[in-house]
């Protein structure tokens, strides 16, 4: 009787043992793990998908989720010969651009996964950056300064135009679709006007390269990143020179990201993902890390909850961004007299106390003691009107 009672509980315990565990929700999406370094990644606008582009050529396109275990790649694309430089999706989501150092364009059918345009000689050298100005216009940025605007509907480019003396870094435009600009190896800011198809004009020469360009302050300030770890602050229609420009302790500010109008993430070649404020400028803190690893690109989810990096450790991280609209910038800059320590902004980033962080502050080239005393003064005169 008593070995029966036993097999009853044996089973009643495998039986438990059988029963399916609730999937575990976690606060942003696991890992994805690469077959090479990711170059660049991209959010879809509308559903929960992620692009990537490798140094080997190929794309994948994933779909994410905060359930554990669920990531899944849905397709994956060998058709670009080198390297992937750039993916982007169209506004609707239906297709994905990527450019290459073979100097091709392609377009992949975003559902089918398959190939449905290709421009093979785009440029004359390798392409490094790419826009989408809206459904039948995009730019291409090559490597040695050349940019070119593209009428889908024609198959050809309407501007071809060499103002750089080196690779174009990155490419954006104003709202009005009118006022394009080029950030550059060169050390430059190119301006150039879509509508009347010219170049109008190059910034001064910063130093380093100018890694990214942004529009931000709605549309009255232009943000540049720099191979020193500097951003450059233009005025609107004052493109010429920097009307600002402070240093960030960091090996350098590759990718820049806008989250809020006036929050942007930068990543950097140290491994570290910031957040900074611009206007009143300063790095507000840490959103996450890859450790030793330098970031390539970063990209905001279209609901600004995650951001996503890829860097040479061949992962794609994700990181909760969500409270960074809430973040109020005088409050930080209070606590930061007593810890001067790069503060943690996420569940993921390195707690601020570690010895990885010590010597990740912001420092202000015009500045010095006299941010640490105002509560809301600023680096310069206009700031007070943004």
């Amino acid at each position: 009787m008593a070995t029966s009672i036993e097999h009853e509980d044996s089973y009643e315990q495998e039986e438990t043992a059988e029963e399916p565990k609730a999937p575990k929700i976690r606060e942003t999406p696991e890992d994805i793990k690469l077959e090479a370094i990711g170059n660049t990644i991209a959010f879809h606008p509308n559903q929960d998908i992620l692009a990537a582009g490798d140094i080997d050529g190929d794309i994948y396109l994933y779909s994410y989720s905060c359930t554990e275990g669920a990531n899944k790649e849905l397709w994956s694309s060998g058709h670009h010969l080198k390297s992937c430089r750039k993916v982007l999706f169209s506004s609707d989501g239906q297709k994905l651009f990527s450019v290459s150092k073979d100097k091709a364009v392609h377009i992949m059918d975003v559902e089918a996964g398959k190939l449905v345009t290709r421009i093979p000689k785009a440029h004359g050298v390798p392409i490094n950056a790419l826009l989408l100005v809206d459904e039948n216009i995009f730019a291409t940025g090559d490597d040695e300064g050349t940019l070119k605007v593209w009428d889908m509907r024609k198959g050809t480019s309407f501007m071809d135009l060499k103002h750089h003396e080196d690779y174009i870094s990155d490419i954006a435009i104003d709202e009005a679709k009118r006022t394009l600009l080029t950030s550059s190896g060169d050390g430059t800011m190119g301006v150039f006007n879509i509508k009347r198809r010219r170049f109008e004009l190059l910034s001064e020469f910063q130093n380093g390269d100018l890694t990214s360009v942004s529009i931000m302050k709605r549309g009255r300030k232009v943000v540049c990143g720099s191979s020193e770890g500097t951003v450059y602050i233009f005025n609107w229609n004052g493109f010429g020179a920097t009307s600002d420009r402070f240093a960030v302790q960091a090996e350098s500010l590759d990718c820049i990201v806008p989250i809020t109008d006036s929050v942007l993430c930068a990543a950097s070649t140290d491994g570290v993902i910031r957040a900074i404020s611009i206007l009143p400028n300063r790095v507000v803190g840490s959103i996450g890390q890859h450790v030793g690893e330098a970031i390539e690109e970063i990209a905001r989810s279209r609901d600004a909850r995650f951001l996503a990096s890829c860097a040479h450790d061949e992962l794609i991280k994700f990181w909760d961004i969500s409270s960074i609209p809430d973040m109020i910038v005088t409050d930080y800059r209070r606590r930061k007299k007593k810890d001067r320590r790069l503060k943690a902004l996420s569940n993921k980033a390195f707690d601020t106390g570690q010895n990885f962080f010590a010597g990740l502050l912001d420092t202000t080239e015009e500045n010095g003691k006299e941010e640490e005393e105002e509560e809301d003064g600023d680096d310069d005169s206009d700031s007070g009107s943004d």
